[in-house]
C-alpha cells in the first residue's frame, strides 16, 4: 500500500496548495524522485565510503546486538554502539553478505566534537562521547532514512533544510556524513516541535490512545482535517502561525502572504501547542470569508471523500446548502444540518429526545402542529421560501403561537433531529414531495 500512502500524501499537499516546481509528477533535472527508484544511487555512495574507509561492514547478529545493549545497560544503564578494534574488510563482509549474512554499514564517526550552526538555535556542539558509528545501509540492502536523506540533499543540490526540533540530534550524523562524502552542508533550521494542549507530544499515538478510552480518534494527519471538513486554507494560516509570527498582531493570513513575508529570524524556540479551538475559530472565519464558487469546489471534495447521499446532487444543489447553512464551523457542521435531505425518505432516524420534547409534550402538541398544517402544505402551488413564510406565519397567528412551536415540529418531522437550516429553507430544500411524505409519516407513527 506504500504507493496508494505516497500518492495521497502528494494529494493532501496539492489541497493545502503546497505545489511544488519539481519533483514526483512534476518531473526535473535531479531525478528519480522516489528513493526506492535510487538504489543504485546509493550503493555508489555507500562503496564508496567503504572503499575510502570511513565506513565498514558490521556483522553482528540481532542477538549478538541485544547481548551488548543488555551488558551496557547493566554496567552503564545505556547503550551506544562500539567500534570492533579491527572491523571487517571490504572482503569479508561482501562475503559474508552472499552467504546471506545480516551485515550492515556503518559510518565511522570522527574521533572529534561536531558542531551544528542552526538557523534558529543557533550553535550546538556534540562531545565524542555522545557519537556512534550509526548503520548507514541495512541488511537487505535498503539505505537507513539518514543516509538517503543527506545523499538525496547533495544531489538534488538543496541549501536549506527546515524540519522539526526532534531531528536536531540527527544533525551531527548528517554533517559527519556530509564531511565523509565531500558533500557541501546546507543550512539548518529547526523548527518548533507541535504539542498538545496538556503538553504531550502531538504524535499518530494519540489516535490509538483515544480509541483504548473509547473516545473519537484526533485528528492527527491532513488528511484526518480534510476528511473532517476543515478547509485548507484555514489550515495552512493556523499551521504557519504555530512557531511563527507574522508581526503587527496579525493572524489572519494567506498562504500567497506567508511566503512573501517568512522569514527565519521570527520562528520561535519554544514548543508550539495546537489549540483546537483556535484552529475551528480559524476555519469559521475562512468560511465566511472565501468566495462561494471557492467553498463549493471545497464543499464537493469533502461530500467525495465521506461518499455521501448527496455526492450525485448538483453544483447549484450544493450551493444552496451552503447558503443555508452558513456560519458552519466546518463542512461536517453542514453534513449534520442538511445530510437529512439526501437521506430516504422511510430511512430517517428520529431522536427519541427530540421526539419526546417537540412532538409529543404537552399532550402530543407537536403532533397537533402537524396535523393543522398539513393540509395546507398540501394545497400549495408554488413551493418557494416567500410562499412558505406566509403559510407558516399565518399558523403562527391562527393557532397565537410563536415561530418555534411551529418550526420546531416541521424540522423534527422532515429532520429527526432538531438541528436544520432555516425551516423556509430547509423545505425548500427538501420539496414538497419529500416533506408531505415525512409529516405524514411521523404523524401515522404517532403512538
Amino acid at each position: 500500500h506504500v504507493e496508494d500512502s505516497v500518492a495521497k500524501i502528494l494529494d493532501d499537499l496539492q489541497w493545502l496548495g503546497l505545489t511544488w516546481d519539481e519533483g514526483p509528477e512534476v518531473g526535473g533535472d535531479f531525478g528519480p524522485y522516489l528513493q526506492s527508484q535510487r538504489l543504485d544511487i546509493y550503493e555508489r555512495h555507500v562503496q564508496q565510503l567503504l572503499e575510502s574507509g570511513r565506513a565498514y561492514y558490521a556483522l553482528e547478529t540481532t542477538e549478538e546486538l541485544q547481548a551488548m545493549r543488555q551488558a551496557a545497560e547493566r554496567a552503564t544503564g545505556g547503550f551506544r554502539y562500539s567500534r570492533p578494534d579491527l572491523p571487517p574488510t571490504v572482503e569479508q563482509g561482501q562475503a559474508a553478505r552472499a552467504k546471506g549474512q545480516p551485515v550492515v554499514v556503518r559510518l565511522k564517526m570522527p574521533d572529534e566534537p561536531i558542531t551544528v550552526v542552526d538557523e534558529i538555535l543557533g550553535e550546538i556542539t556534540v562531545e565524542v562521547d555522545q557519537h556512534e558509528d550509526f548503520v548507514i545501509q541495512k541488511s537487505d540492502g535498503f539505505p537507513t532514512y539518514h543516509f538517503a536523506c543527506v545523499v538525496d540533499d547533495a544531489l538534488m543540490k538543496v541549501t536549506h533544510v527546515l524540519r522539526g526540533q526532534e531531528h536536531l540530534m540527527n544533525t551531527p550524523k548528517h554533517l559527519a556524513l556530509q564531511r565523509a562524502l565531500g558533500f557541501p552542508s546546507p543550512r539548518y533550521a529547526h523548527l518548533p516541535v507541535i504539542f498538545n494542549m496538556d503538553g504531550s507530544k502531538m504524535s499518530k499515538r494519540d489516535k490509538d490512545k483515544a480509541l483504548k478510552k473509547g473516545l473519537p480518534p484526533p485528528e492527527i494527519d491532513v488528511h484526518d482535517f480534510r476528511v473532517a471538513g476543515y478547509l485548507p486554507e484555514a489550515l495552512v494560516n493556523f499551521l504557519s502561525l504555530l512557531g511563527w509570527s507574522v508581526g503587527a498582531d496579525r493572524e489572519q493570513i494567506d498562504l500567497q502572504e506567508t511566503v512573501e513575508l517568512f522569514s527565519l529570524d521570527r520562528v520561535g524556540k519554544t514548543n508550539a501547542k495546537f489549540d483546537r479551538e483556535k484552529l475551528l475559530s480559524f476555519n469559521t472565519d475562512w468560511a465566511a470569508r472565501l468566495a462561494p464558487e471557492r467553498l463549493l469546489e471545497l464543499f464537493k471534495d469533502y461530500v467525495a471523500l465521506n461518499t455521501m447521499p448527496m455526492l450525485h446532487e448538483s453544483d447549484e444543489t450544493l450551493a444552496q446548502i451552503l447558503k443555508a447553512c452558513k456560519g458552519f464551523r466546518t463542512f461536517a457542521d453542514v453534513q449534520r444540518k442538511a445530510g437529512f435531505i439526501f437521506v430516504p425518505d422511510d430511512a430517517i432516524e428520529y431522536d427519541p429526545k427530540a421526539v419526546k420534547k417537540v412532538l409529543a409534550k404537552n399532550d402530543g402538541a407537536g403532533y397537533a402542529m402537524l396535523e393543522h398544517l398539513l393540509p395546507k402544505l398540501e394545497t400549495m402551488t408554488d413551493w418557494s421560501a416567500g410562499p412558505l413564510e406566509q403559510v407558516i406565519q399565518s399558523v403562527c397567528q391562527e393557532q397565537d403561537t410563536t415561530l418555534g412551536n411551529v418550526a420546531q415540529p416541521i424540522r423534527v418531522a422532515v429532520s429527526g433531529t432538531t438541528i436544520s437550516p432555516s425551516i423556509h429553507e430547509t423545505l425548500v430544500l427538501l420539496g414538497k414531495e419529500q416533506t408531505v411524505w415525512r409529516i405524514r409519516n411521523v404523524l401515522r407513527a404517532r403512538p
